[in-house]
Order: C-alpha cells, then sequence, then structure tokens
C-alpha cells in the first residue's frame, strides 16, 4: 500500500511519543484518536482479530455484557450506520475503513432489573483492548458519540436490553499524533475531593 504525502505509514504508530509518555508501552504511548483516516480496507481477519481482543477484556463476574456491529463501506448495512451519523463526525468518519457500533447490555430481557451495574464499565474495557489490538496492527480508533441515537437504535433495534453507546472508526491515520495535554498525575489523586 502506498501512502501518500501527509499520510502515517504502516510501523510508524508506535513511535508517535510525547516526553511524558516515554516511560509507557509504545502501544499505549502512540494512540491517538485522529480526525483523519487513510482509506484502505480492512480484511474480514483484521475485523475478527479487533473482535477477539475485546471478547478477552475482564468483566464484573464474566458477564461479558458487550455487543458490536462492525461495518466497513463495501457491506450492505453500512449505509444503515452512516445516515445516522452527525455532520460533524460525517466529515472524516466516512473516512475510516471499519465502523464498530458498541452496545451495552445493562438491562435484563424484561428491562427491568439491572443486568450488571457495571455493564458501561465493562465495556469501555472491552473497546480499550480492542484499540490497542488495533494500534498493534498500526491502525487507529476514534471513539465518538456525534450519531443520532434514537434513530440509529430504532434501525439496528437490537433485543430489550441493549444500549448503544458509541461508534468506533478505525483505520490508518492520515493525520500525524498531535500535541496533547493530560491532567498532571497528581490531579487523578485529588481530583474527587478538589473543591469545584
Amino acid at each position: 500500500m502506498r501512502y501518500r504525502r501527509g499520510h502515517i505509514a504502516p510501523g510508524s504508530l508506535v513511535a508517535l511519543k510525547m516526553p511524558d509518555r516515554d516511560r509507557l508501552h509504545p502501544l499505549l504511548a502512540g494512540r491517538f484518536s485522529p480526525r483523519a483516516f487513510h482509506p484502505s480496507e480492512i480484511d474480514d481477519a483484521t475485523v475478527d482479530l479487533l473482535l477477539e481482543a475485546a471478547r478477552w477484556a475482564p468483566s464484573a463476574g464474566n458477564s461479558q455484557p458487550w455487543g458490536f456491529f462492525p461495518v466497513r463501506p463495501h457491506e450492505t448495512e453500512y449505509d444503515r450506520v452512516v445516515r445516522h451519523l452527525a455532520p460533524s463526525s460525517a466529515t472524516w468518519a466516512l473516512d475510516a475503513s471499519l465502523l464498530i457500533v458498541t452496545l451495552a447490555r445493562r438491562f435484563l430481557d424484561d428491562g427491568v432489573l439491572p443486568y450488571s451495574e457495571f455493564a458501561d464499565y465493562d465495556l469501555g474495557q472491552a473497546v480499550a483492548h480492542l484499540t490497542i489490538q488495533a494500534q498493534a496492527l498500526d491502525l487507529a480508533t476514534h471513539q465518538f458519540r456525534a450519531f443520532d441515537l434514537e434513530s440509529l437504535t430504532k434501525e439496528l433495534d437490537p433485543n430489550p436490553g441493549w444500549t448503544i453507546m458509541s461508534i468506533i472508526a478505525v483505520g490508518p491515520p492520515a493525520d500525524p499524533c498531535p500535541a496533547t495535554t493530560r491532567n498532571p498525575l497528581p490531579h487523578l489523586r485529588t481530583a474527587p475531593w478538589t473543591a469545584r
């Protein structure tokens, strides 16, 4: 695959490091959410591998309350997802090689009793696993919520108890890792008790 000027070549994602990230594993240090993707195809085996990484995430009581609806531009199901994107996300997400709708199973089928109070948390862990596996394959991910949740839910019609949470755009990044900031490390320890 040839990469045009301004595109990120395979194998370079792990090299995108910021000064404060030097002690992190390269897959974590190189992670960022691009707003531009290099159009390319992701094969079935790669899609399966990303979902396999998510499958092995930890969850409360091994409940595994997550589900995924992956679509690629050449698939008929693709239009069922992209027509619900907000204009702000459609400007860049349509260039991604793969879109994955994420779902959490929050309730039992009767919709009354909680299935897992940790369902959202557990889905987040599964997505984090998927994200790092993507990094290992020189693919970037951008998670977003800029879509019409009500209309997408009606379109996909998941079973009772399942809630659509986000969409993940996956593909080779077409923009470099930007300069970014994070809260200082001590803030993580004090923020919950700091006066507003």
